[in-house]
């Protein structure tokens, strides 16, 4: 049995299957193949924007940085995700970005929020091409300047 459907072009330059455009050589480099980004590419572009922002302690809720810290501490443990708090709906060409963040004690929420959206939507969209829809951010915890003498009694 022979399949005549074919996506190859025929003699005349037209692809069999009756399609209209360019083929081939006659394409340029970006329309030859798909490219896709993987959630956690995302994931990790999105964590470190948000992380670069002036006012953010943190990513996570509490139980995954204690978890994160503990494993920091550990030898050969490895260091903070870099995805932690940072969750990604990825599309053919868009992505939403969820993260939940620790801010530190006196900086306005409002504007910290802002600079992190800013930061996220202008990396993701930067280094992958997809239009960022929406970043949602929780604030789950505000870093008190005591809290590290706390955090370094207790766990040693």
């Amino acid at each position: 049995m022979t399949d005549t459907s074919s996506s190859f072009p025929q003699g005349d330059g037209r692809p069999a299957d009756g399609l209209q455009g360019r083929a081939g050589a006659d394409r340029v480099p970006e329309e030859r193949g798909r490219t896709t980004v993987a959630d956690g590419v995302v994931e990790k572009i999105a964590g470190t924007a948000a992380r670069d922002v002036p006012g953010v302690h943190a990513l996570g809720a509490g139980m995954s940085r204690t978890l994160g810290a503990v494993r920091e501490r550990v030898p050969g443990g490895g260091r903070a995700s870099v995805k932690g708090g940072v969750k990604v709906e990825v599309g053919e060409r868009q992505a939403a970005v969820d993260l939940v963040v620790v801010v530190e004690y006196g900086v306005p929420i409002t504007e910290m929020a802002g600079d992190v959206r800013v930061s996220v939507i202008s990396e993701v969209e930067r280094l992958t091409g997809l239009e960022v829809v929406e970043v949602n951010i929780a604030v789950d915890d505000v870093h008190l300047p005591e809290d590290e003498d706390d955090t370094e009694s207790r766990v040693t």
